[in-house]
Order: C-alpha cells, then sequence, then structure tokens
C-alpha cells in the first residue's frame, strides 16, 4: 500500500493536498498540531475512499517532534512514497517589534523541520518504485519582503534547498518538487496578524482546493518548481526583473 505524509494537514492548503492524495488512491499519514481537527479530518477521508488516513498531532516546531513522526512512519511500516512538507506560518511587523521566541519558532518550523524531516524519511522513500516530495514554499520566496522579513527569507530557502535536493537526487527514483502558493484562502493571514488585508483577500486570494489541485498535478509531473496562478506568476517574474530595491519598497507598502 503506498503512503503520503502530510505535514500541516489539518487546514487549509495541507488539508486540501490530503483530501486530494487520498482521492488518488493514497492511504494518508496526517501530522498537525490539532488532534480534534486531524480527527475530523480522517473520519472525512475514510468516510469518502476506501484508504485509511492515520494521525499524529505533533508541534513540529518543537525539540524531537520529526524524530518522532520518523519513529511513528517506521513503527509503522508504511510503504511511504509521498512526503508533503506544508507545515508553516508568517508573522507580520517590523523586525525588532516581534518578540524573538515567536520569530524563532517559525524558523524552526519553515527550515528546520522540513530539512529534519526529509533527511530522517528519505531512507522510506528510496525504497519505492518511485516517490516525490513536495515543498511549499510561497511566492514571498522570490524577493525580500519588509514586515514579513523573516517569513519570505524562510521560505526563500525552502525554494532554495528544494532545487539543490532534486538535483543531488536526479539519478535517484526520489523527485523533489517545490510549490509557491500565492495569497490563498486560509488561516494564514490571520495568524500572521495581518487581518487589516481580509477584503483585499476576498478579491485576490486563490481557493486551496485549486492551489492544491496545481501543486500535485505539477508534482507527480516530476515539475521543479511550481507557482500557483497566473497572477501570481507574473509577480514572481516581474520581481526577479525589477530594481530590488523597487521591489522592496513596493513590498513594504503593500501592507500599510
Amino acid at each position: 500500500m503506498k503512503y503520503a505524509l502530510v505535514t500541516g494537514a489539518s487546514k487549509g492548503i495541507g488539508k486540501s493536498l490530503a483530501i486530494q492524495l487520498a482521492a488518488a488512491g493514497y492511504h494518508l499519514l496526517l501530522v498537525s498540531r490539532s488532534d480534534k481537527d486531524l480527527k475530523e479530518l480522517s473520519a472525512l477521508i475514510t468516510d469518502r475512499y476506501p484508504v485509511t488516513a492515520l494521525y499524529l498531532p505533533c508541534d513540529l516546531s518543537e525539540n524531537g517532534a520529526c524524530a518522532k513522526v520518523a519513529d511513528w512512519c517506521n513503527g509503522l511500516g508504511a510503504e511511504l512514497s509521498v512526503l508533503v512538507n506544508n507545515a508553516g506560518y508568517g508573522l507580520f511587523g517590523n523586525f525588532d517589534q516581534i518578540p524573538l521566541n515567536g520569530q524563532s519558532e517559525m524558523i524552526r518550523l519553515n527550515i528546520n523541520a522540513v530539512v529534519e524531516l526529509t533527511h530522517l524519511l528519505l531512507p522510506m522513500l528510496k525504497k519505492q518504485t518511485q516517490s516525490y516530495i513536495l515543498n511549499v514554499a510561497s511566492t514571498a520566496a522570490y524577493q525580500a519582503m519588509p514586515t514579513l522579513a523573516i517569513y519570505a527569507a524562510t521560505k526563500s530557502f525552502v525554494l532554495s534547498y528544494s532545487r539543490a535536493l532534486r538535483y543531488e537526487l536526479k539519478d535517484s527514483v526520489v523527485s523533489v518538487t517545490c510549490l509557491s502558493p500565492g495569497p490563498t484562502e486560509t488561516a494564514f493571514a490571520s495568524r500572521a496578524g495581518l487581518d487589516m488585508l481580509a477584503d483585499l483577500a476576498e478579491k485576490f486570494n486563490m481557493q486551496p482546493d485549486a492551489v492544491a489541485r496545481i501543486g500535485l498535478k505539477g508534482m507527480f509531473a516530476k515539475k521543479t518548481e511550481i507557482i500557483a496562478g497566473f497572477v501570481n506568476k507574473i509577480s514572481a517574474f516581474g520581481a526577479g526583473l525589477l530594481p530590488k530595491s523597487l521591489v522592496e519598497r513596493i513590498s513594504a507598502n503593500l501592507y500599510k
């Protein structure tokens, strides 16, 4: 039986990715902080699709959490074919005004957990005839973003790391893809402290199901990078052409 592990699975893009992987016939290993949300998602998936959906409530920003997930997977003897590193969040505000512990936790989740979990689970992925890693970054990865400085930097890391790892594994059975969503209808803005963008979000946000569908299609096609949505592709492309100082000024003014 082929299994897919999804982090940050209980809400938003992660939830949509989990459901669509179940629809594609994958058994699910679901990881998130919320026991209640995971239990509800597991029930939804098993009621709707002929697959199993096991879950492990776990805060991946905590020390030893990734080892706990890896031990869980190994203990199950699951044939892991897909790893989706989706868990992550952002914090809005000037760097010196955001408590350091919150920013450090964000770095541990957005960067450390991706690296640790991938390293620990790669031996399982390499045992399959074909396997996939999908790392979820953001269009924020393509430029520096004042007031979202650490978040954008962590996502730049995920993008660069994914490309390098993909090259290292090019002759193996493991394909690595990086998905960069733009603004999406999730709890991200609320947790980041960007509630002032609620009205704008209703007009321009993509839906999680659409982002997940684009991401999985690209992953199974073994694409290197995926930017979800035409407008987001243009935005990321433009950020690479314009002077960095101008891009940073535009970015800083978006959230005022």
